[in-house]
């Protein structure tokens, strides 16, 4: 175990010290690549996705997924550290992608590498290092998911403090407007194309879909941009504004996007219906494995990988989602010893039954 953690932590102090910003992660793909073919695995490229499987890989078994990303965000203005600079100082292992995704990633490529070997599990095992996470991208987790075994269920590592979000939320993003006629704004003319769509922001912030999730809550929905008229005199028009939407697991997107259709009058586009809402089951044998161990389950806000595939999945990993893209990220280099020790524990439940 201690040899498995001080791996990965020196693995992750290499990730740091290499930029891979979000379509530019070539070189920590061949950081991770070289890093398995010298721990004894077989790791396979996909673009800048680095995949393997255990070593008695059995096709008539169901599959695991171990899937984290090693893209990152771009560092913000308020870093007083080098953020390409692993630094180590009072536990705390500093830098960019640190926190998010980096400890989570290299806990479970430790934990992978614990149970390659083994010839008698339940299920195989597959690690997916993926790109392109932070920016939902075509060419990260939804481009490599086709060229892999398709696993049956899947642990997304992301820093949860090793609590399990078995549920997340999905996003929309809508581009709608309001019409009206344009008009001069000293006589009674025209149709206020700003009033049209202030009925439409109030049905947004009002209204409340029937179905409620017991691990996510309410689908939320919100205005943030609104746009409309050139010029103090004339009655706009069109007024733009766009809705960020937050789904949960009681409605799809597209079903989502129909009951706001239905609701409406502004002209609506969705962004994208591809950032789909995830969960599994409570009852799952790995949901249920965590739970002996006495992790906590919860449903997560944010976004991640999880949306991208339609399987069962659970978002665990060290770390915590609030360092997450601020300013001096780190990680504790114990919290990523926990996150290994206890990723093992939950495999060996779920694994050995």
């Amino acid at each position: 175990m201690n040899i498995l953690s001080q791996k990965a932590v020196e693995l992750l102090r290499k990730l740091i010290a290499t930029p891979s910003l979000s379509k530019e992660e070539d070189k920590t793909a061949f950081l991770l690549f070289d890093f398995l073919v010298e721990e004894g695995a077989q790791p396979n490229r996909f673009l800048n996705n680095v995949w393997a499987v255990n070593k008695h890989f059995d096709p008539a078994k169901e599959t695991l997924m171990l899937n984290s990303h090693h893209d990152t965000v771009k560092p913000n203005n308020g870093y007083t550290r080098p953020p390409f600079e692993p630094q180590v100082e009072d536990g705390k292992l500093y830098g960019l992608g640190s926190n998010d995704a980096g400890g989570p990633l290299v806990s479970l490529i430790a934990t992978f590498l614990h149970f390659y070997n083994e010839p008698s599990l339940s299920h195989n095992l597959l690690l997916v290092c993926s790109s392109e996470e932070e920016i939902s991208g075509k060419n990260g987790l939804a481009a490599v998911i086709h060229e892999v075994p398709l696993p049956a269920v899947s642990i997304v590592g992301e820093p949860t403090l090793m609590d399990m979000a078995i549920a997340e939320k999905g996003l929309m993003v809508l581009e709608c407007t309001a019409h009206g006629k344009a008009g001069h704004a000293a006589r009674d003319e025209g149709e206020n194309a700003i009033y049209k769509a202030i009925k439409d922001i109030d049905w947004f912030r009002t209204f409340q879909f029937p179905k409620i999730s017991e691990t996510l809550g309410p689908v939320k929905m919100t205005a943030t941009i609104i746009q409309a008229g050139s010029q103090h005199n004339v009655v706009p028009d069109q007024c733009a504004f766009t809705v960020d939407v937050r789904t949960t697991d009681k409605y799809s997107n597209e079903e989502t996007l129909e009951i706001i259709k239905q609701h409406v009058q502004s002209e609506i586009n969705p962004r994208s219906l591809r950032l789909n809402p995830s969960s599994i089951d409570e009852n799952h044998p790995l949901v249920q494995a965590g739970k002996k161990m006495g992790m906590k389950t919860y449903g997560s806000p944010t976004l991640s990988d999880q949306s991208l595939i339609d399987i069962p999945s659970l978002k665990m990993g060290p770390g915590d989602s609030a360092r997450s893209h601020t300013p001096d990220e780190f990680i504790y280099i114990n919290e990523i010893e926990e996150g290994i020790e206890k990723y093992i524990l939950l495999l060996n439940h779920f694994l050995k039954p």
